[in-house]
C-alpha cells in the first residue's frame, strides 16, 4: 500500500499532492502512510488522529459527556426592552434548538460542534441566509474546510465531499466556534497536543490487551530440547504448539511435552507488568487534557474536590469544564447572527438541574423569595418553565420589604358545589369590648 501511494503522489503537482494530505490523513491508520503524508506517530508507535481517538473508551467519554451536556441546554433568543429582557421565539429559535436544517436535528449539530472542538480544535457551522433572513445552519466537516485571511477577515475555503465542489464562504456567514489557543485561524486540538501521547499509550496498550488475551491469556513460552533439531523440526514444533496451545479456546487445555521437552517463562505476566495501572493512569490524564474530572466519566477510585452530591459535582462540572465552551458558542452566535447588543441568545444553565428534584426545588424556592430574601422570579414565571398555566396574583415579586398585606397571596378557591357552605363564626370579644359595652350601659 505503501509503495502504491508513493507512485500515485510522483505524478501529481505539488498543490494537489498538499490538498489530498489534508484531506486524507485523519482518516489514515498505518503509521507508515501517516508519516508519509505529513504527520507523525506518537512514542508508541501508533498514529493519533481524530478516528483513532474515539476508539480510545476514556477519549470517547470525555467527548460524549461534554457534547451531550452542551446539547441538553436550551439556547434562547432575548431581546432589551423597557420593563427588561424579554424572551422572544422567532424562527431562529428553532434552528437553535430543534432542526437547524432537514437532516440534521439541533442536539446533533450541537455534539458535533462540541466534538469538532476537542478532536480538531474547531467547529463550523455554515449560515444559509435568504436576503436578510436565516433560513438554515449547515454542520460542516472540520477536515474539509481551509481557514484563509485576508486582512483582518477570514474567508474559508468549503469543498463539498460528495461532488468535490469548491467554494469559497465569507465569515459573516460561516459560524467559527474556536477551541483553546485560537490564534486568528485555528485553535489547538486536544488529542494533538494535551492528549497526544496518552492516547498513543492507550491505543498500545488496548492492542496489548487484546493479543494478551488472544492467546489465551498466557505468558510467552521458551522450549528446550536435550537433543539437537534441526530448522525443520523447530519449525514443526512452533506449529503445532500455536495449533494446539495458543489462542482463546486453548487456554484451559491441558501442556503435553515429551522427548525431554521442557518449557518455562519467558516474559513477565500482565499483572507483573502493571498493564492496569498504567491504564488506569491513562484514563485520568487523558481526562485532565479535555477537562473533566475523572470520576464523571467512570474511574471510580478518584476522588472529587468539588463537594459531595450532585448538585456540587454539576456546578462544579459547568464552572470549569462547560462554562468555556458555552461562552465561546454565545460570543459567536451573538456576533454573527445579530450584530448588535439585542437581541441575543443565552443558554438556559437551569437545565442541568432537570433529574435532581431536591436542587431544582431548592432553586425555585431560593428564586421566589426563600430564607426571607427578596425573589427574582414570579409565580408564573417558575410555571411557564415547567409548562404550567398562570395562576391569578401569581405575577408579583416578593419583597420582605414590604408590609406581609402588600405580598402575592394565594387566590380564595371557590367552596366545591357538593360542599354545603360553612356557618360564619361570631367575632370574638376581647377584654376592651366588654369595658366599652359597659360604659356605654352606665
Amino acid at each position: 500500500m505503501l509503495n502504491t501511494i508513493k507512485k500515485w503522489f510522483s505524478g501529481k503537482g505539488s498543490g494537489e499532492v498538499a490538498s489530498i494530505q489534508n484531506a486524507t490523513l485523519v482518516r489514515s491508520s498505518d503509521p507508515q502512510v501517516i508519516e508519509l503524508l505529513g504527520g507523525a506517530p506518537s512514542a508508541s508507535g501508533f498514529p493519533v488522529t481524530a478516528d483513532t481517538a474515539m476508539r480510545v473508551s476514556a477519549v470517547y467519554a470525555c467527548v460524549r459527556l461534554l457534547a451531550g451536556a452542551i446539547a441538553a441546554i436550551p439556547v434562547s433568543v432575548y431581546k432589551e426592552s423597557n420593563t427588561g429582557r424579554e424572551e422572544i421565539e422567532p424562527a431562529l429559535w428553532w434552528l437553535l434548538n430543534e432542526q437547524p436544517i432537514e437532516n440534521w436535528t439541533a442536539a446533533s449539530m450541537w455534539e458535533w460542534v462540541i466534538k469538532s472542538i476537542c478532536l480538531r480544535g474547531d467547529g463550523f457551522v455554515e449560515i444559509v441566509r435568504s436576503m436578510a433572513s436565516i433560513k438554515a445552519m449547515r454542520p460542516l466537516h472540520p477536515d474539509y474546510v481551509e481557514v484563509r485571511k485576508i486582512g483582518d477577515a477570514l474567508v474559508y475555503i468549503v469543498t463539498d465531499y460528495q461532488t468535490g465542489e469548491v467554494r469559497a464562504v465569507h465569515q459573516d456567514d460561516m459560524l467559527h466556534f474556536a477551541g483553546f489557543g485560537f490564534n486568528g485561524m485555528r485553535s489547538m486540538s486536544v488529542i494533538q497536543w494535551a492528549a497526544f501521547q496518552s492516547i498513543g499509550v492507550a491505543l498500545a496498550a488496548d492492542a496489548y490487551s487484546g493479543k494478551f488475551f488472544a492467546n489465551g491469556a498466557a505468558p510467552k513460552h521458551i522450549i528446550t530440547s536435550p537433543n539437537k533439531m534441526d530448522e525443520g523440526q523447530i519449525d514443526q514444533l512452533k506449529k503445532e504448539y500455536e495449533k494446539k496451545y495458543s489462542g482463546v479456546d486453548n487456554a484451559a487445555k491441558p501442556m503435553v511435552l515429551t522427548q525431554g521437552l521442557t518449557i518455562k517463562e519467558m516474559s513477565m505476566t500482565a499483572g507483573d507488568a502493571q498493564l492496569l495501572e498504567s491504564r488506569k493512569f491513562q484514563v485520568i490524564d487523558i481526562a485532565r487534557a479535555f477537562g473533566v474530572p475523572p470520576h464523571m466519566i467512570g474511574a471510580q477510585e478518584t476522588t472529587s474536590s468539588w463537594g459531595s452530591g450532585v448538585e456540587q459535582m454539576t456546578i462544579g462540572f459547568v464552572k470549569f469544564s462547560l462554562q468555556p465552551y458555552i461562552t465561546r458558542l454565545r460570543q459567536e452566535l451573538n456576533r454573527k447572527l445579530f450584530r448588535r447588543a439585542s437581541p441575543f441568545v443565552e443558554h438556559k444553565m437551569e437545565a442541568l438541574l432537570a433529574g435532581d428534584s431536591k436542587a431544582e426545588g431548592e432553586y425555585m424556592r431560593q428564586a421566589l423569595g426563600g430564607s426571607q430574601g427578596p425573589g427574582w422570579m414570579t409565580v408564573n414565571e417558575l410555571r411557564k418553565a415547567k409548562n404550567l398555566p398562570p395562576i391569578t396574583g401569581g405575577d408579583v415579586l416578593y419583597d420582605p420589604t414590604k408590609q406581609q398585606s402588600q405580598q402575592p397571596r394565594p387566590p380564595e378557591q371557590p367552596p366545591h358545589p357538593d360542599q354545603p357552605p360553612q356557618p360564619q363564626q361570631p367575632p370574638r370579644r376581647t377584654e376592651h369590648d366588654e369595658k366599652a359595652r359597659s360604659t356605654d350601659s352606665q
